[in-house]
């Protein structure tokens, strides 16, 4: 089959491989080369880079909408559009172009969490749950029917890009099962219910911003939800610093204190006071520092009784 295959970062690539391996012809879309890093090194996206190491043809435009990305599409004459955040919308014309339609490896439990931040949003939200849905791509947001799903358990203490690799990989077979079903005439299309639809938003730097006036559990879920990017942060003294990581402190017997008010030892840890307690910061990092312990930072660093904003 010939495959044009949409996607950019690395919970791309398990699907992209898993096409590979099955011989499939296959033409690759992606997003321009951007700059990465404080040195603003021009870097290819990773399904770039993973097309290269096979030999497949790439294809990169800023918008896929545009006359001559749909002029690329046609000109591969796709039999299949697949995309696995592909990081762009795509137009009627786009849709129009795979005899076979479009299909997309979405990381949520559709029609719940449709957008552009579903495995974020989860782990935000406090959900136990979640799954990957290969659905048929419509005009609309995440609409379309879906063709294959799965669930997972998401792991207490486990951050959205650890939850993506494990996510991706179940995604890249869910893929390859529902290909061998429009090849062999079995597919089966079951239509959303819109009244379970929710929506999440994109991830801005922003988003990471912690409120400590908030209860433990919901700064927790934050921290590992925007863990890697943007990243969990407050402010010590007008300068950022960030937060990594963190652990419920039940056992800790601190006294009551201002919501972000710092306390503990290089032997005991670090703690922050939120509205129903205490919580450890395990992973942080200072403005203009290197990522550290809670414990490493006390041994060189005042921070009782200063307060994070």
């Amino acid at each position: 089959m010939r495959i044009a295959f949409l996607g950019t970062p690395e919970f791309a690539l398990p699907s992209l491989n898993a096409l590979i391996s099955r011989r499939h012809t296959i033409c690759v879309f992606t997003q321009p080369d951007r700059p990465v890093g404080r040195r603003q090194v021009l870097t290819p996206p990773p399904v770039k880079a993973l097309a290269r190491q096979h030999g497949l043809p790439v294809m990169q435009f800023e918008r896929i909408k545009s006359a001559e990305g749909v002029a690329a599409l046609k000109s591969f004459a796709p039999d299949l559009c697949v995309t696995a955040a592909f990081g762009q919308l795509l137009s009627r014309e786009n849709l129009s172009v795979p005899r076979h339609g479009t299909i997309n490896v979405h990381a949520s439990l559709l029609p719940k969490y449709r957008g552009a931040s579903p495995i974020q949003s989860a782990i935000i939200e406090g959900e136990t749950e979640t799954g990957v849905t290969i659905m048929m791509t419509d005009i609309g947001m995440d609409t379309g029917d879906i063709l294959n799903s799965d669930s997972c358990p998401i792991r207490p203490d486990e951050t959205a890009g650890q939850l993506s690799e494990r996510l991706a990989v179940i995604g890249s077979r869910l893929l390859l099962a529902v290909i061998d079903s429009i090849s062999n005439g079995t597919l089966v299309r079951v239509p959303q219910d819109e009244k379970l639809a929710t929506r999440c938003k994109p991830l801005t730097r922003d988003s990471g911003r912690i409120d400590f006036s908030l209860p433990r559990l919901r700064v927790h879920n934050l921290v590992r939800g925007v863990n890697p990017w943007p990243g969990a942060f407050a402010y010590l003294d007008e300068l950022p610093i960030k937060i990594w990581a963190t652990r419920f402190a039940d056992c800790v017997e601190l006294a009551d204190a201002p919501f972000g008010t710092l306390m503990g030892s290089a032997k005991q840890g670090l703690f922050v006071r939120c509205a129903d307690g205490w919580l450890e910061l395990c992973d942080l990092q200072l403005s203009g520092g290197k990522r550290m312990s809670g414990k490493s930072i006390l041994c060189g660093n005042d921070l009782c009784g200063r307060r994070l904003t």
